[in-house]
């Protein structure tokens, strides 16, 4: 179905649930164009239950307006896939699911989908957390699937650090 580098999911998999643990961190997601495998991904770890509160797959628009509350007039400026977005998304599940940190996801995995200044490969992932939102563009290259893959890792290995850094503040 998709191609992830068993070694290196199991591996970022293994120390996000580790930290998770430790931290005692409660995390939640809001995907568009992963289709909900960064839930998956998750939820694949026995014990995910401790953080993991849950996920919306928002792929269409009025989805994300209806149950994350972006905007619609958000959607309709800035486009379903723009940092703006990823952001809200991140903002709106952190708020309706209560947990400490949050990821988005919005994108075009292609083929098709492609739009002037977001070829296919733009995703913006983000990352809601107490005080702060960050947003990252990625351009990402390979079919579907790979593009997919390459997300789910990077936000995972996203998410990581944000807790990292923050467990290290609070210390």
């Amino acid at each position: 179905m998709f191609a992830l580098d068993a070694k290196e999911l199991n591996s970022m998999l293994g120390k996000l649930h580790e930290i998770c643990l430790r931290r005692k961190v409660t995390l939640s997601t809001a995907e568009s164009c992963t289709g909900g495998l960064i839930s998956a991904i998750l939820t694949s770890k026995s014990g995910s239950s401790a953080y993991f509160l849950g996920g919306v797959c928002s792929y269409s628009n009025e989805l994300k307006t209806k149950l994350l509350n972006v905007p619609a007039e958000l959607i309709a400026e800035a486009g379903a896939v723009s940092d703006l977005v990823a952001k809200s998304m991140a903002e709106g599940i952190r708020t309706l699911s209560g947990a400490d940190f949050a990821i988005s996801i919005t994108g075009i995995a292609g083929p098709g989908g492609a739009a002037p200044g977001k070829p296919v490969g733009t995703v913006y992932c983000a990352w809601a957390m107490a005080g702060a939102t960050e947003v990252e563009r990625l351009q990402l290259h390979g079919d579907r699937d790979s593009i997919r893959a390459q997300t789910c890792l990077i936000a995972l290995a996203g998410l990581y650090s944000r807790i990292l850094t923050m467990s290290e503040e609070v210390s």
